[in-house]
């Protein structure tokens, strides 16, 4: 197993702190690292998807913790999702028809990681169970597809709605990425996925910026520059591939 590029396991330590610091696994940061440094496309899904439970791990642990977290919420939510990750999981899309998938899906978590946060201090609102079982469902499919955990799209959402405040959000999300990545990995499990020999040494990389972004993310210490920055960088790997 040769060292790999000190540059690629800088993104990933980069993508793995500012994710995790607001409850995130850094799925798409890792597909955008991968894609820029020209990794193959059968080896990305699970690759991002293990790096996505190393992650998620550490990071559902000090939001639980620290009480960030909504049993209510989110036991909807992962009925839901793993189901479909795990179907999405074993779903073997051919090489370009992935590539525009996850281009699509980097885009777009562009775009939300864009937005600057809004911290909401009106009156919570009561989150319909119907409408967390289909969310759950919807992201959890496209979770397993793309290797993406699905933390860029229900952050938003749950924020947007009113149905939980930041903190609560994020835990949420971490522990939502977690089992949709299992289920994910589980699917594609089932066509021996082909993982890279690197593999060990972009995993240190992801936890060692997993254990430093949830440290601060728990204290809610983001920096809307640096998010601004990764999103800039998703836009030139989704053009990369979307082109390549």
């Amino acid at each position: 197993m040769s060292p790999p590029d000190i540059g690629f396991l800088a993104c990933i330590f980069l993508a793995a702190t500012l994710y995790s610091s607001v409850g995130h696994g850094g799925g798409s940061g890792y597909l955008a690292t991968m894609a820029l440094f020209a990794v193959a496309p059968d080896e990305m899904k699970p690759a991002a998807l293990v790096l996505n439970i190393l992650v998620a791990t550490i990071t559902t642990i000090r939001f639980v913790v620290a009480r960030a977290f909504s049993v209510r919420l989110f036991l909807p939510l992962v009925i839901a999702s793993a189901p479909f990750a795990f179907i999405g999981g074993g779903l073997v899309l051919p090489g370009r028809w992935y590539k525009v998938l996850v281009a699509v899906a980097l885009a777009s978590a562009a775009v939300r990681l864009a937005k600057p946060s809004r911290s909401r201090q009106e009156p919570l609102k009561e989150a319909p169970r119907w409408q967390l079982v289909g969310l759950g469902a919807a992201i959890g499919l496209l979770a397993g597809l793309t290797g993406i955990g699905g933390g860029v799209y229900l952050t938003p959402v749950f924020l947007l709605a009113g149905w939980a405040r930041p903190r609560e959000a994020s835990g949420i999300s971490a522990a939502f990425i977690l089992v949709n990545s299992i289920a994910g990995l589980a699917g594609r499990w089932q066509h021996t996925p082909h993982l890279p020999p690197e593999l060990g040494y972009w995993a240190a990389a992801a936890v060692c910026g997993g254990l430093v972004g949830s440290y601060f993310g728990v204290k809610r210490l983001t920096s809307t520059g640096l998010k601004r920055t990764l999103s800039l960088v998703l836009v030139i790997a989704a053009a990369k591939l979307a082109l390549g």
